[in-house]
C-alpha cells in the first residue's frame, strides 16, 4: 500500500490515531500534512515522524478548526504551497464541557470536530481534484448512534445543546452528502469509527474528576493508537476500496450507521445551515 508521490493532510495529527495515520503515511513514503493547533506539539511531530521514518517531507500546518478564520487561512497556505491533495484525513476530535464558545460565537465542540472539517474540505476540493483519484476519510463515532441535530443551537450565539454525539452524526451526515455531490469526480469519501482509543481522550473536560474518569475508563478499556488507525490507512491506501465511496466503516468492515444519519433530507440541510453558518461568521468577521 505505498504512498509515494502523494500528498496527504492529517489534522489532530500531533496525537493518538491522528499521530500514527501521519507517521505510516509517512513511512509509506507520502509527502504529510500535520494539522494541529498548537504550534510547538505539531512542529515536535513532524520531527518525531520524519526520525521514525526517515521520510523528511513531513511539515505542520497551524489552524484551530474551532475557529473558521483559522480554518480559511490554513487552506490558503496549503493551496499556495501544494498542486494538489491526495489523501484528507478528517480526524481531529474533542470532547469539551462544560460547553465553550470560540471567538466567532460558536460552540466549540461542534465548531471543530465538524465545522471546521466541512469548511477545510471544501475549500480544498479543488486540490482534490487535481489529484486524478483522491479519499477523504471522516473519523466519526458509534456515539453518533443516539444523536440529533439541534439546529436551533448551531448558529453564533444560540442557546447551546447537542454535544458530542451530534457533531459525530453531522460529521456522516457531511460524509454521505460530499460523496453524493462528488460522485464522478475521481473523489472518494468515507467515515470510520476508529474504537475506544487509549490516547488523552477527554483532557479538554475542564471538570478535574470528570477528566479522571473518562480518561481511566479510556485507559482500562480502550485499543492501541496503531489499531485506531488502522481503519483509517485502510480506507487511504487499500486498492480494494479505491472505488468504494459515501460508506462507514469499523473494523475495515462496512457497517451500517444508524437511520437518521442515512436521512437525505436531513443531510441536504445540515448542508444548508452549514453554509448558512459560514455566512454569518463571515459577516461579524
Amino acid at each position: 500500500m505505498s504512498a509515494e508521490g502523494k500528498i496527504c493532510l492529517v489534522t489532530g495529527a500531533t496525537s493518538g490515531t491522528g499521530r500514527v495515520t501521519a507517521r505510516e503515511l509517512a513511512r509509506e513514503g507520502a509527502t504529510v500534512v500535520v494539522l494541529a493547533r498548537d504550534e510547538g506539539k505539531a512542529d515536535a511531530t513532524c520531527r518525531e515522524i520524519s526520525a521514525e521514518t526517515g521520510n523528511t517531507r513531513v511539515e505542520p500546518l497551524i489552524a484551530d478548526l474551532s475557529v473558521m478564520a483559522q480554518v480559511r487561512r490554513a487552506a490558503e497556505r496549503f493551496t499556495t504551497r501544494f498542486d494538489k491533495l491526495d489523501i484528507l484525513v478528517n480526524n481531529a476530535g474533542a470532547v469539551i464541557t462544560p460547553p465553550q464558545i470560540t471567538s466567532e460565537g460558536l460552540e466549540a465542540m461542534f465548531a471543530g470536530n465538524y465545522l471546521g472539517h466541512f469548511l477545510l474540505t471544501e475549500l480544498l476540493v479543488d486540490k482534490l481534484k487535481a489529484a486524478g483519484t483522491a479519499r477523504v476519510i471522516n473519523v466519526s463515532s458509534v456515539a453518533h448512534r443516539t444523536a440529533r441535530i439541534d439546529f436551533d443551537s448551531l448558529h453564533p450565539n444560540a442557546p447551546r445543546k447537542g454535544g458530542y454525539g451530534q457533531s459525530k452524526l453531522a460529521q456522516l451526515l457531511f460524509t454521505y452528502e460530499l460523496a453524493d455531490r462528488l460522485e464522478g469526480a475521481g473523489i472518494t469519501v468515507n467515515a470510520m469509527h476508529p474504537g475506544a482509543v487509549s490516547s488523552g481522550f477527554g483532557r479538554q473536560l475542564q471538570d478535574g474528576w470528570r477528566q479522571f474518569v473518562v480518561s481511566a475508563i479510556y485507559g482500562a478499556i480502550g485499543i492501541t493508537p496503531e489499531k485506531g488507525a488502522d481503519t483509517i490507512l485502510y480506507l487511504a491506501l487499500a486498492p480494494e476500496v479505491a472505488n468504494t465511496t459515501g460508506r462507514y466503516f469499523i473494523k475495515r468492515k462496512e457497517v451500517r450507521s444508524s437511520e437518521r444519519s442515512r436521512d437525505v433530507e436531513l443531510r441536504a440541510r445540515l448542508w444548508r445551515e452549514s453554509e448558512a453558518i459560514l455566512a454569518e461568521v463571515d459577516g461579524r468577521a
